[in-house]
């Protein structure tokens, strides 16, 4: 298939795609890596026919396009939610299951299992669309746009979320499927460029600025130019963190978790867990796609229903005696990818950043001065201080993020929970913040909990990890705590 760009200009949401002149010639792998700048759903959808262009053309030749990007899921769940039928129902409805929604693109039965097998879903088809983890969401969608069969896939982060396991296995899968079905494939991380692109289109704040080969790529400076950036912003934002920054009250334990278990109807997600935080200690959680590493964060944050059938000690408090839902949570911030998806209002920027001093997914409540002043400091830093009015949904999913990122640092907690942050991301985001949680980690700013499958993405300041494994008796999983502090 054959694309040609051609003084191209299109505005989704509050960003701005740029390309002069680009051609994908047929059969042609391309590989995408932007600097700054959330533009992976935005080729995603342009290609799709999500949206028009404002100005020059896309030109196609015919063929079915694709794609596997975090606009796409979102879309998804949007259509999961409007059919809930937990009211109607004397149980929680937990979606279409995996097998559906594969059936559904395809009608094919044959077709179906054998993407549930080669995608590692098998042991998941009969599960609910939002008991998915955030992996095993991933792999379901690139199921999904496999089972049209595509003539041109575009992959918009395709190892977004995975953990260590199933990138190594989905690396492989796409090399061998490079020879059957054109691809693009948008990254942020340049490790994740495929060997196997012929080509390389590098774009910075929406704009196409070069296009080379593969060798003339891994050899481009641009890398090493982005890193001192990053430092930089870093610095800036700890600065702003440190000039508000006020000491946790709080003893031992901050958090204690006692012979925990979660477990939906036969099915036991980990049990067993026994786990304590002291004050000062900075832990990373880690752990396969599926094995409750988000579902014992919402224990945490008390968010999640099993959070009051456990024996939890948090803040000095047992839980379930007396206390509310906010005592807690205005001791926690939070972002994980959850979340982000939970947060449908339709607020400003500004307000998201507030909502940060109320633990509120919107804002309801008249903000301080002083807590006005602190959230627009957070957009400058950010250089996002011209999308104050702009209403969430209509950011790019990376600037949410980092809205969602700020929102939870702006009121300095005692506990700062970061759940796979740099989902969404690009190059210079993922440095900002890595290096901002580095130094709130070395400075005891905040105690951290951690997670993320990328060893590259590991804290130099965390030295205590909680790590699930599989269960004994096969049933689940359980913990393995390594406090090294």
């Amino acid at each position: 298939m054959e694309i040609k760009f051609t003084t191209l200009q299109a505005e989704q949401s509050a960003f701005t795609l740029n390309i002069e002149n680009w051609i994908i010639e047929d059969a042609q792998p391309w590989g995408v890596f932007s600097t700054e700048g959330d533009i992976g759903s935005l080729i995603a959808d342009l290609l799709s026919g999500e949206f028009e262009t404002d100005t020059g053309k896309v030109v196609k030749t015919a063929g079915s396009i694709a794609q596997v990007s975090l606009g796409e899921q979102q879309r998804l769940l949007d259509q999961e939610l409007a059919k809930n039928d937990t009211d109607f129902m004397d149980k929680i409805d937990h979606g279409s299951s995996v097998y559906s929604l594969i059936y559904q693109q395809c009608e094919d039965p044959a077709l179906t299992e054998r993407l549930l097998e080669e995608l590692d879903l098998i042991g998941l088809k009969n599960s609910g669309f939002r008991m998915l983890s955030t992996g095993e969401t991933r792999r379901l969608m690139l199921a999904r746009a496999l089972a049209i069969k595509p003539d041109f896939l575009v992959l918009d982060e395709p190892y977004a979320g995975l953990d260590v396991e199933h990138r190594q296995s989905l690396a492989v899968y796409l090399q061998t499927l490079s020879k059957q079905v054109q691809m693009l494939v948008i990254v942020s991380r340049e490790t994740e460029m495929p060997e196997w692109v012929e080509k390389v289109a590098l774009f910075t704040q929406g704009q196409l600025v070069s296009q080379m080969d593969k060798v003339a790529w891994d050899n481009h400076p641009i890398i090493a130019q982005i890193k001192a950036q990053s430092v930089e912003q870093s610095d800036q934002m700890i600065a702003l963190i440190q000039k508000h920054h006020h000491s946790s009250p709080f003893n031992n334990p901050i958090f204690e978790l006692t012979d925990g278990r979660v477990a939906y109807g036969d099915q036991t997600i980990f049990s067993g867990v026994n786990w304590r935080i002291n004050k000062g200690e900075h832990w990373q959680v880690k752990g396969p796609n599926g094995c409750g590493k988000s579902t014992l964060l919402g224990l945490i944050f008390g968010d999640h229903p099993q959070c009051y059938s456990n024996d939890i000690q948090i803040f000095g408090r047992q839980r379930g005696t007396g206390e509310t839902i906010w005592d807690i949570k205005k001791n926690i911030g939070m972002v994980s990818s959850a979340l982000h998806l939970q947060y449908r209002v339709n607020c400003s920027a500004l307000d998201v950043i507030l909502s940060g001093f109320y633990d509120s997914i919107g804002l309801y409540q008249q903000p301080t001065p002083q807590e006005k002043s602190i959230a627009q400091e957070w957009l400058g830093i950010l250089h996002m201080s011209q999308f104050a009015r702009t209403t969430f949904k209509q950011l790019a999913y990376g600037q949410q993020r980092l809205l969602l990122i700020a929102r939870a640092i702006v009121k300095h907690p005692s506990l700062l929970i970061v759940d796979e942050p740099y989902q969404g991301l690009d190059y210079l985001g993922r440095r900002l913040v890595k290096n901002s949680l580095e130094l709130i980690a070395r400075e005891n700013l905040s105690q951290l909990l951690y997670v993320s499958h990328y060893h590259e993405d590991s804290l130099d300041s965390i030295h205590n990890y909680l790590t699930f494994v599989a269960a004994s008796d096969g049933n689940g999983y359980e913990a393995v705590v390594n406090c090294i502090d």
